[in-house]
């Protein structure tokens, strides 16, 4: 069997080099790491995960908590805090808890038995039965807990909405309905927030009939836009809490034998890949998917490694994007 010594010496570097490039690989020079798998491949070295893991008593493992794993927008996260965690020398565990308060229970307790070393939650709910759990490594993203004394990585969810909202009113809008996520999410209640302050702001009526509400899927944006177009007083522009809401309540738009945006106006939040190639384009919020991953990543690596981070709250930025889905107001209407 090959020993760390044997590709110490072939690679011509320290045992502790060889050591830290399995372990800490960011902290080893590209150069330095390429030699390393090199001599690692051509002596078939394996090395012993249990004995390193119990040296240096972690599990070199991190616990992702996905609220919906099949949401197109949640991937793109979880390719970010993959990629980092690679970087790193830890291994992702990814647990689709469906939002129950169970499953994350269940999951989180591998940390508290040392199965793994932290945990991302991409949901907004504190993963621990006991609050003298909250000692241990977790990184809230996403969809962030207010005020919970823990450290998030989130977008500023009011100001993304508003700037959008604003977008619409520019283009000579009025009667702009929207499209919300769970009534209990912060994401929902913020962007809310964000579209009735541009409304309040441009002198124009915050009506909550044109408020539908679904769970950020495209069943539930296809089911919110029928109530939504049967209004007596139909909207001319839909802003969209998700991208896949967008979708949704556009396929039962055009199913009503109207033109998108010729008869009314369609905007998302996300800029998931598909926004780009539905017809017409998505005009939408473009949130930095993968770099909220990469970042939980980094800042939970800091906290298993005993350095908190500087600032409990971190903030990315969003961007507006206007594709063909959004247009100026049909005079007509």
């Amino acid at each position: 069997m090959t020993t760390i010594q044997e590709v110490s010496k072939l690679a011509g570097v320290s045992v502790a080099t060889v050591s830290r490039t399995l372990s800490m690989p960011d902290k080893v020079s590209p150069k330095t790491r390429e030699k390393v798998h090199a001599a690692i491949a051509k002596t078939n070295y394996r090395p012993n995960v249990l004995a390193r893991n119990f040296r240096t008593r972690k599990a070199l493992a991190i616990v992702v908590l996905v609220p919906d794993i099949a949401n197109s927008f949640f991937s793109r996260v979880i390719r970010g805090i993959e990629q980092a965690a690679q970087k790193k020398g830890y291994s992702v565990l990814l647990g689709d808890t469906q939002g129950l308060a169970e499953r994350e229970y269940t999951y989180a307790n591998m940390v508290k038995t040392s199965q793994a070393d932290g945990i991302i939650q991409l949901h907004a709910h504190i993963p621990f039965e006991n609050e003298a759990d909250l000692s241990l490594p977790l990184v809230n993203a996403c969809d962030c807990v207010r005020d919970a004394g823990i450290p998030t990585v989130q977008l500023d969810n009011a100001a993304a909405a508003k700037s959008m909202t604003e977008h619409l009113i520019s283009l000579g809008h009025t009667r702009i309905a929207a499209i919300q996520g769970p009534s209990d999410s912060p994401i929902t209640q913020d962007r809310l927030r964000g579209y009735q302050e541009a409304l309040r702001e441009n002198n124009l009526e915050v009506d909550t009939s044109l408020v539908g509400t679904g769970d950020f899927s495209l069943a539930s944006g296809e089911a919110a836009a029928r109530g939504l177009m049967t209004h007596p007083s139909r909207p001319t522009a839909l802003f969209c809490f998700s991208d896949e809401m967008a979708f949704g309540a556009i396929h039962h738009i055009k199913s009503l034998g109207l033109s998108v945006p010729g008869d009314i106006s369609v905007a998302g939040f996300d800029d998931i890949s598909f926004a780009a190639y539905c017809d017409p384009p998505l005009t939408t919020i473009s949130q930095p998917a993968e770099e909220f991953g990469t970042m939980a990543m980094s800042m939970l690596y800091d906290i298993i490694n005993h350095a908190p981070p500087e600032s409990l709250n971190h903030y990315l930025p969003h961007k507006l994007i206007c594709r063909q889905s959004s247009g100026p107001v049909n005079p007509a209407r």
